[in-house]
C-alpha cells in the first residue's frame, strides 16, 4: 500500500466507522479476536498502514494488546511506561497527537521488536474511561501524511466505543484500572486560571453544597421569623467561634477577611429582605433562599470579576443559615487522609474553606473563582494553593481520586503515575526556594541595575488587601477601588461610614500614601438604590464619572469621606477620576472636590488625578495636563477599547498583544507627554504585575507600576536583573514595526541580558 488514495476517497465518515466497530463488538469471538479485527478495520477505513491497541496495566505500563501492520511477535511483549515514548506522552497528557513526522519527535522511542522504522507519520488518541487513561489508540503511515481534524475525530470516535471492550473484564482484571495506592491511573491533565500559586498534592475531597427545600409556603409567619431569627444567632455564634480558631489568631489579611465577613453577616439590611420574604408567605429557608437569587441575579450583570467574586461571601452565608435551618451535617474530617486533602468545589465562600482543617488541606480547585475572591485572598493567608475556572472538574473527580496542584501554571492532574508525582515533589522544593528568594527582596529598593527606581504600588479592594501590600514591601496603594463597600449595601452607605472605612485603610497603609478612585459603578456594576437602564454595551455606557457627574451628591459624600479620612489620620492622599473622556469631565469633578476640601480640610494636600482609559483623551494630553496632578493608565480597558476587543470573549482573547507595536507606541506617547510636563503617571492595569510587559513599560520610560499584590515579588525581581539604558537602545527601533506582537523579541532581549521574566 505504498499509494493512497485521494483524501476524498480516503477519509472516513465518524459515524460510519463508528456503525461498524459497534457492530464488531456486539459480534462472537474473544475479546482479543474483537480487538485485533477492530485494528483491522480502523487501518483500511483510515488508510493507514498500522493500527496498534495499547491497554493499560498496573504500575503505569502501556502494553501492546493488537496490532495490524506491525510485528505480531511485539503483542504483549511490547510495553511502554505511562510518559515514555509518543504513546506514553499521549497517555501522560490524555490528549491526541497527529504527527506528520513521528521519528522527528523528541519524545518519539524507537523499539527494534515491533518493526516500526519504516513508518514515520502516527496519529493516536487516549482511550478514556470515566475520565481516566485506560489505553491508546495509534495509527501510522509509511510517508509523510498530514492527519486532518476528521481523521483525529473518528479515531477518538472509536476510542470512546473501545473504552467498553478495555473495561469489560475480557481483556485484563478490571482490578488493575483501578488506582493502587491513588497512583496507578494515568493522569488527566486539566488547566484553569491561577488564584494562588504553589504546588499541592493530595487526594480530592468533593465539597457540594446542596439543599433540598421541600417546603416553599410558611404555615405560620411568626414561627418561620422565629427559626430565622434563632439560626441567624447560631451562625453568628459559629462564625465568633471560627475566628478565636488557631489560624485566625494572627492578625493579617485572612483576618480582616473574616471581621469583614462577620459584619456581612449581621447587616441588618439582608436580614430585613428574609425578613420581608416570609412576611409574603416563604418558610424560613425559602426566604434565605429567595433573596441569595435576587443578590445572584443581580451580581450576575456585573463584568467586574473582583466585584462579581463577592456573591460567593453571601452564597456562603446563604448555606451557613439554611445548614442551620435544616440540620445539613459539616464538611468531613481530612486528618484521616495520609497525603492530605485537595478541595474540589464549584465555588466557596470564606469561611466555607475555613471549615475544613486547613493543616491537612492541600489545595483547592474551583469550577469559578477569581484571584479577586475571598476565598483566594485567605487561601494566600493560608499558603494554600487555588486554581479556578475549571469547568466541569466537579464531574470528573471522585472522592479520594489522587491529584496535583500546580497553581504556578494553573494547571490540574488528576490521578497522577509515580514519574509525575516524583517530578512534582521536586518542583514543592524549588518553590519553597523561590519564595525565600522573594521575601530576601522584600527591604530591598526596586532599583534597575543602572540605579533607575522603578515605584511598585498595590492595586487594592479591601483592607486585607493593603496590609498585604504593606507585608511584601509595596511603596503605596496606586489604585484603591471603593466600590465593593458600595455593592454589598442594601441602601447607600452613609459618610460616617465611608469615612470610618478610608480613615483605616490610611491607618493600615502605616505612611504610604494612598489613591483612591472614585465609584466606577454604572449599568454593568448595578447599586440597588440607584436606578439604571439596561444597555447593550455596559462597559461603554453610563458608569463610572458620567454617574458621578450625574449624582454630583454621590460623588460630593464620597469625596468628602476621603478629605476627613485624610484629615483624621493627618496625612495626604490621592483621589482620582475614572473613565475621563474629555477635560471638561475632569474639571466639573475637580471642582466639586475642591469644594469638599475648602469645607473639610483645606489645610490637607489632596491631589486630583484622572485614569486614562478612553482613547479619545489621547488627542487630549496637552491640555489635560495643564489640569490634572498625576495620571494613571488604566490599561485593561485602555486596551479593550483601543482594539475594540471584549476582554470577556475567549473568542477574541488572544488575538491582539499589548505588546504590538501599535499599543506601544500609544504607550510611549503617554509616557513621553507627561514626563516633559513633570506629570506623575502610573500604570495600574494587568501589563504592570507581568514581569515582561513591566520590563516593556520601564523601557518606555514608565517608573510607576501598581500591581496585584502577588506580582510584587517577580515584578521588583524583574528590574533588579535590569539596565534601562540597555532595554531603551533595544525598544525604540522596534516600535516602527509592523508585526502582530514584539512579545518574542522582548523575551529574547530578556533572555540575552539575564533579565528575569
Amino acid at each position: 500500500m505504498s499509494e493512497r488514495t485521494p483524501r476524498a476517497k480516503m477519509t472516513p465518515a465518524p459515524r460510519r466507522l463508528l456503525a461498524r466497530v459497534r457492530d464488531l463488538m456486539a459480534g462472537t469471538g474473544t475479546a482479543e479476536q474483537r480487538l485485533d479485527e477492530i485494528a483491522e478495520i480502523v487501518a483500511a477505513d483510515l488508510v493507514a498502514e498500522v493500527c496498534s491497541i495499547y491497554v493499560r496495566r498496573a504500575g503505569d505500563i502501556l502494553e501492546l494488546f493488537a496490532t495490524r501492520g506491525l510485528k505480531p511477535s511485539a503483542v504483549h511483549n511490547t510495553r511502554l511506561r505511562v510518559g515514555e515514548g509518543i504513546v506514553g506522552e499521549i497517555a501522560a497528557l490524555a490528549r491526541p497527537f497527529a504527527l506528520a513526522d513521528a521519528q522527528e519527535h523528541p519524545s518519539f522511542a524507537y523499539r527494534p521488536e515491533t518493526g516500526e522504522e519504516a513508518f514515520h507519520s502516527m496519529m493516536g488518541v487516549p482511550i478514556l474511561r470515566s475520565g481516566r487513561v485506560i489505553g491508546v489508540m495509534a495509527v501510522q503511515n509509511r510517508t509523510r501524511r498530514n492527519y486532518n481534524e476528521e481523521e483525529v475525530e473518528s479515531l477518538q470516535t472509536v476510542a470512546m466505543v473501545l473504552a467498553e471492550l478495555v473495561a469489560g473484564g475480557e481483556l485484563i482484571d478490571p482490578h488493575e484500572l483501578l488506582p493502587a495506592d491513588g497512583l496507578a491511573s494515568a493522569p488527566l491533565r486539566l488547566e484553569g486560571l491561577r488564584l494562588n500559586g504553589g504546588i499541592g498534592i493530595g487526594q480530592a475531597i468533593v465539597h457540594r453544597p446542596h439543599f433540598r427545600i421541600e417546603r416553599l409556603v410558611a404555615e405560620d409567619p411568626d414561627v418561620e421569623l422565629e427559626r430565622l431569627q434563632t439560626a441567624f444567632v447560631e451562625m453568628h455564634g459559629a462564625i465568633d467561634d471560627m475566628m478565636t480558631s488557631e489560624h485566625m489568631k494572627a492578625s493579617g489579611e485572612h483576618r480582616d477577611i473574616m471581621e469583614t465577613y462577620s459584619m456581612i453577616a449581621r447587616d441588618q439590611g439582608w436580614i430585613k429582605r428574609m425578613e420581608e420574604a416570609i412576611k409574603a408567605g416563604l418558610t424560613a429557608e425559602a426566604a434565605v433562599q429567595r433573596v441569595l437569587d435576587d443578590l445572584r441575579a443581580r451580581m450576575a450583570q456585573v463584568n467586574d470579576p473582583y466585584l462579581r467574586e463577592r456573591v460567593h461571601d453571601f452564597e456562603d452565608l446563604a448555606f451557613r443559615l439554611l445548614q442551620h435551618l435544616l440540620g445539613e451535617p459539616s464538611g468531613p474530617d481530612l486528618s484521616k487522609l495520609e497525603d492530605g486533602a485537595v478541595l474540589i468545589a464549584k465555588s466557596l465562600g470564606p469561611a466555607q474553606l475555613l471549615d475544613y482543617d486547613a493543616d491537612h488541606l492541600t489545595g483547592v480547585i474551583l469550577e469559578e473563582g477569581s484571584p479577586t475572591a475571598h476565598v483566594a485572598i485567605i487561601a494566600r493567608a493560608l499558603d494554600i494553593p487555588v486554581i479556578g475556572r475549571i469547568k466541569g472538574v466537579m464531574d470528573r473527580v471522585s472522592e479520594g481520586d489522587p491529584i496535583i496542584v500546580d497553581g504556578d501554571r494553573a494547571q490540574v492532574f488528576l490521578r497522577p503515575g509515580d514519574d509525575i508525582r516524583r517530578s512534582f515533589l521536586d518542583t514543592i522544593r524549588v518553590h519553597k526556594e523561590r519564595k525565600e528568594y522573594y521575601n530576601e527582596l522584600i527591604p530591598l529598593p526596586s532599583d534597575t541595575k543602572d540605579s533607575q527606581h522603578v515605584t511598585l504600588l498595590a492595586n487594592a479592594g479591601l483592607l486585607v488587601d493593603v496590609e498585604h501590600m504593606r507585608d511584601l514591601g509595596a511603596e503605596g496603594i496606586g489604585l484603591f477601588r471603593t466600590e465593593i463597600q458600595f455593592m454589598m449595601r442594601t441602601e447607600l452607605p452613609g459618610i460616617d461610614d465611608q469615612t470610618e472605612l478610608y480613615r483605616r485603610i490610611l491607618e493600615t497603609a502605616d505612611g504610604r500614601h494612598v489613591t483612591f478612585r472614585t465609584l466606577d459603578v454604572g449599568s454593568d456594576k448595578t447599586l440597588p438604590y440607584i436606578e439604571s437602564d439596561e444597555e447593550e454595551n455596559p462597559s461603554m455606557g453610563w458608569r463610572a464619572i458620567r454617574v458621578g457627574l450625574d449624582r454630583p451628591m454621590l460623588l460630593r459624600r464620597q469625596m468628602r469621606a476621603m478629605v476627613r479620612a485624610a484629615k483624621q489620620c493627618e496625612t495626604d492622599i490621592s483621589i482620582m477620576f475614572p473613565m475621563v473622556t474629555e477635560i471638561e469631565e475632569f474639571v466639573a469633578a475637580r471642582k466639586l472636590l475642591d469644594r469638599e476640601i475648602e469645607s473639610e480640610a483645606p489645610d490637607r494636600k489632596i491631589n486630583a488625578g484622572a485614569m486614562l482609559e478612553v482613547p479619545g483623551l489621547l488627542f487630549q494630553m496637552e491640555q489635560l495636563l495643564e489640569e490634572v496632578d498625576f495620571l494613571s493608565v488604566g490599561s485593561n480597558d485602555l486596551m479593550q477599547f483601543l482594539f475594540a476587543t471584549d476582554r470577556g470573549n475567549p473568542r477574541l482573547s488572544d488575538r491582539y498583544d499589548t505588546l504590538s507595536p501599535a499599543a506601544l507606541r500609544m504607550l510611549k506617547t503617554v509616557a513621553d507627554a507627561c514626563n516633559d510636563a513633570n506629570v506623575p503617571v502610573t500604570v495600574c492595569g494587568e501589563m504592570a504585575g507581568r514581569p515582561l510587559e513591566a520590563m516593556a513599560l520601564v523601557g518606555l520610560g514608565y517608573r510607576r507600576l501598581s500591581m496585584a499584590n502577588p506580582s510584587i515579588g517577580p515584578v521588583k525581581e524583574m528590574t533588579r536583573s535590569l539596565n534601562v539604558k540597555d532595554l531603551q537602545g533595544f525598544v525604540a527601533p522596534l516600535l516602527g514595526s509592523s508585526e502582530h506582537s514584539l512579545r518574542g523579541k522582548l523575551r529574547s532581549f530578556a533572555l540575552d541580558h539575564g533579565v528575569a521574566v
